[in-house]
């Protein structure tokens, strides 16, 4: 994990970046104008560019994210912000420095939208909201030591706006340093375009081991997009191997699964009534009752928290040593390829002749292997399957001949597995049918033990040594029935490079469960602009000034310029501490915890702020009232709503169009921001300060109730299966809808 977290650090510089420029321009503008002689409206264009900036390039980020790859993204982000500074400190007239601050905003837009994209697909689950909790607290770090060094140039006797505004240029040289030379591209972007090597490497370094292949192989199953999902439930326990010769069971209802060791192995008895989440998803439409506009997709996540193991989501409890997908055990078998970039197809399989080294020739399918079946034994093998990856042979993976289950740990209390399952059609002759199973470990309540006692086996087995399991099953992401007509030996699944998109997948924005997510994530991004943070921001110095703390600073020998540019560096000091306590609670509270805690607390900061605006309690007193309730504002909101809405847009989307659909969310938080600042002036104007505080009240109220209803908890989940419940929930809300 310390790869990761190394990555997340590097790669949030560029929110560092924007954090500095935000403050620089903010000290910067006050010689500006003076310098150059500018208007009231070009003083506004001019530090409103950085923001149009960013909104132009946040319409094309994503996508193109989408189809060039993550690093590339960040690369010319580091580029813009490089560029810009070296313009801005040369800038002679305000023509070129609005183009300067033009090229920033591209910058800024860059940064905003994919380092949380990226940084949330190099994470481990168990770690990624305190990782992407990052960029915020990187974000004010570069505000307060701009602040600093803004204050430091105020006491010469001619700050220079151009030194001011040009120092950008040095961080951002380290910045562009950092992502050519350090930063590997995403792996979950490089699986999508079937570089399933590269991959393997990212993630070996990331997480600083060599079997990676359990993820791997769910990177691999984050492809799918849509298809149908079903609930299903088990109780699974150990299962002592066949002697030799021995048929294996012929229930029907019993799934194997095998460990990559020799006598390692359990069962699966599927159950109904019996998993918390098979509950939530039958009896969602109860809990709507009480709560008639909940979600369901909301309870179908809370269900997931409501009992994990009691080892936590960081280790699992059901199979501490279940293994690799990828075989070493017998390197005598022939390997198949699964990099596009040196693909060689011989015969059926992806092979190479070589056998060793650190290449493709090692790495092996992220699919099940199995005994032959007797669907095999009644099908001819054709000569070639073409773009099919067939199931390996010979493995340590044993399955029986009825259903069988390969199964590897993801992390976060989750197991992945693959069915194969044979049955007789219609005409007689045995179909085979491919599912994928995400298993979620629930623990085993006391009542449900002496159900142990129906499950087929020769002794009574230990009550301990069973647990329940919901279990997510879909069609695999590759695997299509398609590919049944080419009549390939056994499940087979397509080369990820054979789905490999070269551009955005629009028509994937129609799917219900990424439709499902867009309306959580542009909700939410919309509502934390409209909750009041930038009026508070625009109101701090006046509410400073008024308590006194700007004299007090002036008697002390400061410039009024000075006096404001150290009251804004404290300020944003004050974030610091509260952001690192979010970054701590982020994968322990949730993220939904979080602002549902929060936000109650932004609505009492600003309805005292009106109730101080309204009734007049004394100077000193009123002063006093509103710096507390701006500092807890402050504090809350960098806690909660100021991180949670990148962190949950960059969780919730699938793989494919994960950067297309972050940059729709960060597009609508840009518009609100440009809509907000410039509204601001004449909202104060009309309806005064009081009004203000009132309507931004209301919203955080509007806020609290949106994420109670429709934002659920992704703690500790990994994104693909966060996809899948989304997908999930869709459907159960349109079925829901039209009983």
């Amino acid at each position: 994990m310390r790869g990761a977290a190394l990555v997340a650090i590097a790669a949030t510089i560029g929110n560092f970046l924007q954090g500095w420029d935000n403050a620089t321009i903010a000290g910067a503008i006050v010689y500006i104008k003076n310098d150059l002689n500018l208007g009231t409206s070009v003083e506004g264009l001019l530090v409103a560019m950085s923001l149009i900036g960013a909104t132009a390039i946040t319409t094309c980020s994503g996508a193109i994210s989408d189809w060039l790859g993550r690093r590339p993204m960040l690369i010319i982000s580091s580029m813009f912000y490089f560029v810009s500074g070296l313009v801005m400190l040369w800038s002679p007239n305000v023509y070129i420095l609005c183009v300067a601050r033009l090229l920033d905003g591209f910058g800024i837009g860059l940064a905003v939208t994919l380092v949380p994209v990226y940084i949330s697909e190099t994470a481990p689950s168990e770690i990624r909201g305190l990782l992407n909790t990052l960029p915020q607290f990187t974000g004010s770090g570069g505000m307060f030591l701009s602040y600093c060094m803004v204050f430091g140039m105020s006491l010469m006797d001619s700050p220079s706006w151009r030194l001011m505004l040009g120092v950008l240029s040095i961080p951002s040289l380290l910045y562009f340093a950092l992502t050519v030379f350090y930063l590997p591209e995403s792996p979950r972007w490089l699986v999508s375009k079937g570089k399933m090597l590269e991959a393997k490497q990212v993630l070996q370094r990331l997480r600083g081991r060599e079997d990676v292949s359990g993820e791997l192989a769910l990177l691999v199953e984050g492809l799918g997009i849509g298809g149908e999902t079903s609930i299903e439930e088990y109780i699974i326990g150990p299962a002592d191997e066949l002697a030799d010769g021995e048929e294996p069971t012929a229930d029907k209802d019993k799934i194997r699964l095998y460990g990559p060791e020799e006598g390692l192995s359990w069962f699966a008895k599927p159950v109904t009534g019996q998993s918390i989440l098979g509950l939530a998803s039958r009896q969602g439409s109860m809990v709507n009752q009480t709560v008639p506009l909940m979600d369901p997709l909301v309870t179908l996540f809370g269900s997931v928290h409501e009992k994990l193991p009691e080892t936590g989501s960081m280790r699992s409890m059901l199979f501490p040593n279940f293994g690799s997908m990828f075989s070493t055990a017998e390197p005598h078998v022939r390997n198949e390829h699964w990099d596009e970039e040196s693909l060689q197809r011989e015969g059926e399989d992806y092979a190479s002749d070589a056998a060793g080294g650190d290449s493709d020739d090692n790495l092996h399918s992220p699919l099940i292997s199995r005994q032959t079946t007797s669907l095999e034994k009644d099908m001819v093998p054709p000569a070639s399957h073409g773009s099919i990856l067939s199931m390996r042979r010979h493995s340590t993976l044993v399955q029986d001949s009825g259903k069988s289950v390969g199964s590897t740990g993801i992390g976060g209390g989750w197991q992945l597995a693959w069915k194969w399952s044979e049955q007789e059609g219609e005409d007689g002759k045995k179909e085979g049918g491919f599912k994928r199973i995400y298993l979620h470990q629930e623990g085993v309540p006391g009542p449900l033990r002496g159900s142990l006692v129906s499950l087929p086996g020769n002794d009574m087995p230990v009550e301990d040594e069973f647990i329940q399991a919901a279990a997510l099953v879909s069609q695999p992401a590759l695997y299509s029935k398609d590919l049944m007509d080419q009549r390939p030996v056994g499940p087979a699944m397509v080369h990820p490079s054979e789905t490999a998109s070269k551009g955005p997948i629009w028509a994937a924005l129609l799917d219900p469960g990424v439709k499902r997510a867009l309306l959580v994530g542009v909700g939410i991004q919309i509502l934390q602009q409209f909750s009041g943070i930038n009026g508070v921001l625009y109101y701090t110095p006046q509410i400073l000034e008024e308590a006194g703390v700007e004299v007090l600073l002036s008697n002390l020998g400061l410039s009024s310029n000075s006096a404001s540019f150290l009251i804004s560096a404290f300020t944003t000091l004050l974030m610091l501490p509260c952001i690192g306590v979010a970054m701590k609670l982020m994968d322990i509270s949730g993220r939904r915890r979080l602002l549902l805690t929060t936000i109650p607390v932004l609505i009492v900061s600003l309805i005292i702020l009106v109730f101080s605006e309204i009734v007049d309690l004394g100077t000193v007193v009123n002063a006093a009232i509103s710096t507390a309730c701006v500092i807890i504002y402050f504090c809350c909101f960098v806690m909660g709503y100021g991180p949670i809405p990148n962190i949950l847009c960059s969780e919730i989307f699938p793989t494919r169009v994960r950067g297309l659909c972050i940059a729709i969310c960060a597009l609508v938080y840009w518009i609100g921001d440009i809509i907000v600042t410039y509204t601001l002036p004449v909202m104060l104007s009309s309806i005064g300060l009081a009004g203000v505080f009132g309507i931004y009240a209301v919203v955080c109220l509007i806020s609290w109730v949106f994420v109670f209803l429709k934002v659920p908890e992704t703690k500790g989940m990994p994104l693909e299966v966060i996809t899948e419940f989304f997908a999930v929930g869709a459907r159960h809300a349109a079925a829901t809808k039209n009983e």
